[in-house]
């Protein structure tokens, strides 16, 4: 058994291929970068991350205005021919771009810049070499992917079922036939995938029998906001779906705070068609089965660039980080004053468990304002920040800043603390600056709670509510890391475990 999902936490609109025995999977990475991080799998169930595709700025530069949910939108991944593609879309900075490389891990291409209308851009080649790109809306184009030429489209192809944003179109041919795969209803609780076929990627395309072929709206299902899928055939012939949902928690309306993640259900066909779903949280795995080891929970910070999981907003200047000014340490340096615009020194980890444990050893040094942050967007976002002998805990709701609790701490390095649980969840307590922030008695409602320490001391607890799509809106999950807004500051190790 396998248990879903296979990739936790903000790692929405997968896209796979398989090269015989091996697997690969991208998604999207919005305002983060490196952009787009690809994962290897032997059995389509145990995935370990090799790099990131955009991993320089050639390849993906972010204004400083690009708006939290812009950069990077959902790419695809195709093998063909001995290479491998990948076909994206950067919303806030050129369009569609068409980048390869030799090895999945890389390197990949500077961008090949091609005019294709919409975003979710697909890549199929036919049996005569031509590549087909199927984009958002359901159009379809006969595209040169080397010279980013478009030769022919776009065409509308099929309209769907009449839900709302027609999106994320697969082309594949089986058996003689053309499929599209896309999705519809909105990539929120209406989510849902469709499918037509036709003799030629030009169409005319007709719906299958049983349309949506998987949704989960209307469901008490755990797993919600299924969607934006891509088939993979496995090596043994049995055929699989990889797709996002969400796993929302606490009370109606329910909140989602790990963003949309990546699921594998499997496939069957019948009479011609593909048959899904629904999305399970525990399924009978596929007849391969090759687990990686676990990943270490603790970065000591010991090789000289970081490592892929580590992603910044927008940005990474070169001036703003070291992992060789002080050997063992990550070094950074303030870039702008606060989080709250964008701009800032910040490196983070995507939350990838409802429950986990963070902690991390931070020596401020003189001057500095620093710690750790558990952040939707700029508007949305608690931190645990030490300056001036203080360790103070902000909460930024919207157009609201608050600093919740503070507590002082001896000047040199100290150790922080973020405490995220669903369950066992303490009553209110006291701390050593009076009670926990929130109402006494009051059952919690949220999906989680929030807390904070520093050397031991809790400083408060806060509803994970607030730090949620639903109240900051959006395309991402929390990502949780460390931060610099005033002067220098190092940290020795982080660790992230899951409770």
């Amino acid at each position: 058994m396998y248990d879903n999902p296979v990739i936790g936490g903000f790692h929405p609109d997968p896209s796979v291929c398989g090269v015989g025995e091996d697997y690969y999977l991208v998604c999207s990475s919005f305002e983060y970068v490196p952009g787009v991080p690809i994962f290897h799998s032997r059995d389509l169930v145990h995935w370990r991350q090799i790099g990131n595709v955009l991993d320089r700025p050639s390849q993906l530069s972010l204004p400083a205005e690009a708006s939290a949910s812009g950069g990077i939108y959902a790419p695809t991944i195709r093998h063909h021919d001995g290479r491998f593609y990948l076909i994206t879309t950067n919303v806030d900075g050129g369009g569609t771009f068409i980048v390869t490389a030799d090895r999945p891990q890389g390197p990949w291409s500077d961008p090949v810049w091609i005019d294709l209308p919409g975003v979710d851009p697909d890549l199929a080649w036919d049996e005569d070499g031509s590549c087909w790109s199927a984009v958002s809306g359901n159009q379809v184009a006969r595209i040169d992917p080397e010279e980013g030429k478009v030769l022919e489209g776009p065409y509308p192809i099929w309209s769907g079922t009449g839900g709302k944003y027609p999106e994320a179109p697969h082309l594949y041919q089986v058996d003689g036939w053309w499929y599209l795969l896309m999705s519809e209803g909105g990539t929120e609780r209406g989510h849902a995938v469709s499918i037509a076929r036709a003799r030629s990627p030009r169409g005319p395309f007709e719906p299958g029998p049983v349309n949506p072929v998987l949704t989960h709206r209307g469901t008490a299902r755990p797993i919600q906001s299924t969607g934006h899928a891509d088939l993979v055939q496995a090596a043994d012939g049995s055929w699989w779906m990889v797709l996002l949902g969400t796993r929302p928690r606490g009370h109606s309306p329910d909140f989602h705070v790990l963003g949309r993640e990546t699921f594998l259900i499997p496939v069957t066909w019948v009479d011609g068609w593909p048959v899904a779903g629904p999305v399970e949280e525990r399924l009978p795995a596929p007849a391969a089965w090759h687990p990686f080891p676990e990943a270490p929970a603790r970065d000591d910070f010991d090789d000289e660039t970081p490592a892929a999981c580590w992603v910044s907003p927008r940005s990474r200047p070169d001036g703003s980080w070291s992992l060789t000014e002080r050997p063992g340490w990550l070094t950074l340096h303030a870039t702008g004053p606060t989080l709250d615009r964008p701009g800032h020194t910040f490196i983070g980890r995507r939350q990838q468990h409802h429950d986990c444990r963070v902690t991390a050893r931070l020596d401020p040094g003189p001057s500095s304002r620093a710690g750790l942050s558990v952040r939707m967007d700029e508007a949305h976002h608690y931190d645990l920040e030490v300056s001036d002998g203080q360790a103070r805990l902000i909460a930024r709701i919207g157009p609201l800043r608050q600093c919740v609790a503070q507590h002082p701490v001896p000047p040199g390095p100290l150790t922080l603390a973020i405490d995220i649980r669903t369950r066992d969840i303490l009553p209110p307590t006291a701390t050593a600056t009076g009670p926990v922030a929130g109402p006494v008695g009051v059952e919690a409602r949220g999906p989680d709670t929030i807390a904070f320490s520093a050397n031991d001391v809790l400083l408060a607890e806060l509803d994970g509510r607030y730090v949620s799509t639903e109240v900051a809106t959006g395309f991402t999950g929390r990502v949780i890391g460390m931060y610099a807004t005033e002067g220098s500051a190092a940290f020795d190790w982080f660790t992230y475990d899951a409770a």
